[in-house]
């Protein structure tokens, strides 16, 4: 017996739509875990290489140490989590696909592959900007600024640091494919982007505040100077693929 879809939505209750989120989250979680066991492995290997950029900085003796005994297990841990969030990035891009797509319009659904194929692409590209760019400006000049002393960072702090800053400029390079979203989507144009430019230099302003691991000016402007280029990207972006509005009367189908 098929069902109307206007009442099969409108009689689907809370409990089910965080049914099928927990069911989403699930899936996700498992391929999570599968990577984060994968990537444990190599989890030497990992961390020796996330450390690189600031040991570069290091001067005349200086070295990254660790002060509790249990410090190394933790932050290989951590470092093997951080790998498995961008191997596993693909299926969790898609949960989320799934989770929102039975509200879209037929035409937007087929934004599928895009999302996820730029979504992922975005985000190991922050990863690595994070990494090769973001990382080494900040630390280098937060460094300099001790050259009068011997540096001896600890393990945590050294990794925290940069963990911040490669995990927020991943999410930070999503803002484009956020941007298209919207815009085909149709709550967003670039007209009003631009219109709104000022407050989102403000608030690209208080979220590099907020994702700074260390509150300097340097490292704010690190996020804040490719938040602001990514996010006329996203205006670009919007301006070439914003749809163009049904003519009256017609009706986009479901």
């Amino acid at each position: 017996m098929s069902a109307n879809p206007e009442t099969a939505e409108s009689t689907m209750t809370l409990l089910e739509h965080l049914d099928e989120l927990r069911s989403r989250l699930f899936k996700a979680g498992v391929v999570y875990i599968v990577a984060l066991l994968a990537c444990w492995g190599v989890s030497r290997w990992l961390l020796d290489f996330l450390v690189q950029p600031i040991r570069k900085h290091l001067f005349d003796g200086g070295e990254i140490v660790y002060i509790n005994l249990t410090e190394p297990f933790f932050i290989y841990l951590k470092a093997s989590a951080l790998a498995a969030l961008f191997l596993s990035a693909p299926m969790i891009l898609y949960q989320l696909w799934s989770f929102v797509a039975p509200g879209l319009y037929k035409k937007e659904r087929r934004l599928a592959i895009p999302f996820l194929v730029f979504g992922t692409l975005f985000f190991a590209g922050g990863g690595a900007f994070g990494y090769y760019v973001a990382t080494p400006v900040a630390a280098g000049w937060l460094v300099r600024l001790g050259e009068s002393f011997k540096a001896s960072i600890t393990l945590r702090s050294a990794f925290q640091f940069e963990s911040w800053i490669i995990l927020g400029m991943g999410i930070v390079f999503e803002l484009p494919v956020l941007i298209f979203f919207l815009s085909r989507i149709g709550l967003v144009t670039p007209g009003f982007l631009m219109r709104h430019f000022r407050i989102a230099v403000l608030a690209i302003a208080v979220v590099s505040a907020v994702i700074t691991p260390t509150g300097d000016m340097v490292t704010m402007s690190v996020f804040a100077g490719p938040m602001i280029v990514l996010y006329l990207l996203g205006v670009f972006v919007s301006w070439l693929f914003a749809p163009k509005r049904p003519a009256d009367g017609e009706e986009q189908e479901r």
